[in-house]
């Protein structure tokens, strides 16, 4: 049992003897934790005179990350934020549980946003509908209503509300009054619905219309299982956010990914949280006008994967973006530095580190001879050791025997740089199961 788990134990017990509600602060993010932990089960008395067998006690529940997306920006024309209408956001379930919470953030808000009723329900067949008898009213602190500062973020209580893996969640919030900017996820491959007034609890998808495919305000469901060896977090750039994938298809390649994990039989129990951001760099944040692209990788890791509950392994995904992006990151020692930065800080915190070489961008517009020289530099520092604590090998995946700075056409989703659905399934098929709960350093 790791430090973190151990930690976890030690804090529900004291969470449960002494009555509390924790608050807690992570980085930026500011995030507020306003349900205690769960109850640590107990073994059972000895009678006297009467000698018992030993008693082996039942695992203990944990809180782990069922889903997740990374808060990317501020969402385009929404200064005001989107009062008075009800925004319902589709999610996915990697793992299951016995309770959920929902995070909610305001972290690319300019003004405090207050919630007067949010809910959660899986969803019925497609569309925003709600299976029936599912719809739960969501708390926070035990109050229907939150205020979350700008910056900020939040964590409900928990909704006895059962979860299987793989199912889909309606995650639905309304905000009756005018506040900053919307914080999303650009890319979410996911329609969101909104609806005029306060219907988060409707059931029925009847006066929900569709408007893009972003995710808003939403970025975590989390799960009470005891079922489950922890999470694993990706730190990703496009190849991660399944850019050019089909909505509503979760093919992404973590996708794929989480739906190995439940059926292969001894992998181990993992959930899959998707970080990606598309257009992400490892080393600079979005240039102006690209807010959605994120702040660096670099700047990710405290509240993109260590506030991820029950976290275990980080696979960290990026680096192409700084080579085909502008300005043009040309030294490969400066990307190697970044990942290995990125890499200790993981370990330092207890995290299992997985890294994924630079797939081959051949086909792209951006594409040179010099920027080759780079991939190749960065992706041979990163097999040769040193960096990672396993290497996922995502180039020799993609690429074509033939001519291995390109994608292989079966795999290209037409303009060289990412995949479509079969490259995400053979980005997915490329990692080892076994070896994400760390191990000696290897090639996946």
């Amino acid at each position: 049992m790791n430090a973190r788990r151990v930690f976890a134990l030690l804090a529900g017990v004291t969470a449960v003897l002494l009555g509390l509600v924790v608050a807690v602060g992570t980085g930026r993010d500011g995030r507020q934790d306003l349900a205690a932990s769960a109850p640590v089960p107990t073994g059972a008395q000895e009678t006297p005179g009467i000698e018992e067998e030993p008693v082996v006690p039942a695992a203990a529940e944990e809180w782990v990350g069922a889903w997740s997306a990374a808060p990317a920006g501020s969402e385009p024309g929404t200064r005001d934020g989107l009062p008075d209408q009800t925004i319902r956001n589709v999610v996915r379930a990697s793992v299951g549980g016995s309770s959920t919470r929902v995070e909610l953030s305001n972290r690319y808000g300019t003004r405090p946003v207050t919630f007067t009723h949010v809910t959660v329900a899986l969803a019925e067949s497609g569309g925003p509908a709600a299976r029936p008898g599912s719809m739960r009213d969501v708390t926070f602190g035990e109050f229907t209503s939150v205020t979350i500062p700008a910056g900020g973020s939040v964590v409900s209580d928990p909704v006895d509300l059962p979860v299987t893996a793989g199912a889909d969640l309606l995650v639905t919030v309304y905000a009756p009054d005018p506040s900053g900017p919307v914080t999303y996820h650009h890319i979410a491959l996911e329609p969101v619905y909104v609806a005029r007034g306060d219907v988060a609890d409707a059931t029925s998808g009847t006066g929900f219309k569709q408007d893009g495919e972003s995710w808003r305000y939403v970025t975590g469901v989390h799960v009470l299982s005891q079922d489950t060896d922890g999470a694993v977090v990706v730190l990703g750039d496009p190849l991660t956010d399944g850019l050019d994938s089909p909505p509503g298809a979760n093919r992404r390649w973590t996708d794929i990914l989480a739906r190995r994990l439940r059926q292969t039989p001894d992998a181990p129990a993992l959930a899959v949280l998707n970080q990606g951001i598309s257009g992400n760099r490892l080393l600079s944040d979005a240039l102006p006008g690209h807010e959605s692209r994120g702040v660096s990788g670099l700047r990710r890791l405290p509240t993109d994967v260590l506030a991820q509950p029950g976290v275990r392994t980080v696979v960290i995904q990026l680096g192409v973006n700084d080579i085909v992006g502008q300005p043009r990151q040309t030294d490969p020692d400066a990307i190697v530095a970044g990942l290995r930065t990125l890499a200790e800080q993981a370990r330092a915190e207890g995290l299992h580190v997985v890294g994924a070489t630079l797939a081959p961008f051949g086909g792209h517009s951006a594409y040179s001879e010099e920027l080759e020289r780079i991939r190749q530099q960065v992706n041979a520092a990163i097999r040769a050791g040193g960096v990672f604590d396993a290497v996922a090998d995502f180039d020799a995946a993609l690429r074509d025997p033939a001519v291995p700075q390109r994608m292989l056409p079966l795999y290209d989703s037409g303009d060289g740089l990412h995949p479509n659905d079969a490259g995400y399934e053979a980005m997915a098929r490329a990692v080892d199961l076994g070896a994400l709960l760390g191990g000696a350093e290897r090639t996946l």
